[in-house]
């Protein structure tokens, strides 16, 4: 998974994929380089993660010869991180032929909900 993003945004952002099934996708991002100029993670860096991540599990739901592509994206900022890592865990809602829906929970290092995301994807032949 971590050579796909090669020359694409998930590489720029830092993202390394941790785990991936069509049911769940873990993967992790430094806060540093995605922050605003307050020193605050980018809430837009959350929702690249979140949309990384869920996208990757619809691929991955999807099959071969199949693409995922995202329809929706919605985003609850909680709380700000500074330092260290984001991870990003998706866990699939709905898998089904035409469409995919996913939970996307964002944590800093010490377990706090730093976002909580909703991606659904339409899911069509190649």
């Amino acid at each position: 998974m971590n050579e796909a993003g090669t020359g694409h945004l998930p590489e720029r952002m830092g993202i390394e994929f941790v785990e991936a099934t069509a049911e769940r996708v873990v993967a992790r991002m430094p806060v540093r380089g995605n922050t605003q100029p307050y020193g605050l993670l980018h809430g837009g860096a959350s929702v690249v993660l979140a949309e990384t991540i869920g996208s990757t599990a619809a691929a991955m739901h999807a099959g071969t010869g199949r693409i995922a592509v995202g329809i929706e994206i919605s985003a609850t900022h909680h709380r700000s991180a500074t330092t260290g890592y984001v991870t990003g865990v998706a866990t699939q809602l709905h898998g089904g032929r035409t469409i995919a829906s996913y939970e996307i929970v964002i944590t800093d290092d010490e377990g706090r909900r730093v976002c909580t995301s909703r991606l659904t994807c339409m899911l069509r032949d190649q």
